[in-house]
């Protein structure tokens, strides 16, 4: 029953908090504080403080603690997985829906139209990298590290992880 109420604790308000993580929190400490018990107003706002303090998607790190203090490492992928499976249900009904009318001109049209919009953005992306790594680094460093990695990935075909574990490494032990 301990695990049917993690999930339902985490599941609900991800259903419920359109918004992603941010807006979900008040849900969660709805239900972890107020409707389980689980936790205190203090120590909720500690897994709160915590969670912002740390990289990455703050209702699933909040999720993880709170179901592992709960319900052990069970507890913390039930939980993890409730948070994330309203997401993840809404995804591959849309991809389904996608892939029923894939040949349809109307959803041929808007993949046309999004694709270049894609691309914007990542080029602005990656021009906000190379503007950050020039400021950070200097240029001649810069030109190293995209000459280098452009070689690794186009021509000897070097699996993109590599290159990013090698990029750190470079930088740890050169630019540090």
């Amino acid at each position: 029953m301990l695990y049917w109420e993690i999930f339902l604790a985490f599941f609900i308000p991800g259903i419920l908090g359109y918004g992603g993580g941010p807006a979900s929190i008040p849900l969660v400490e709805n239900e972890v504080v107020h409707r389980y018990g689980w936790l205190t107003v203090q120590e909720f706002s500690e897994v709160l403080a915590l969670g912002n303090a740390l990289p990455g998607p703050i209702a699933t790190k909040m999720a993880g603690y709170i179901g592992y203090e709960v319900g052990g490492v069970l507890g913390a992928s039930i939980a993890v997985f409730a948070t994330v499976a309203p997401s993840l249900l809404l995804m591959i009904g849309l991809m389904s829906l996608l892939y029923k009318f894939k040949d349809s001109p109307k959803v041929k049209r808007m993949t046309n139209y999004v694709r270049p919009t894609i691309a914007l953005l990542l080029g602005v992306m990656a021009y906000r990298f190379f503007a950050q790594s020039y400021e950070g680094t200097g240029l001649l460093q810069t030109i190293i590290l995209i000459v280098v990695s452009y070689l690794l990935l186009e021509k000897w075909k070097v699996h993109p992880a590599y290159v990013i574990v090698g990029a750190l490494v470079y930088g740890a032990l050169v630019l540090a």
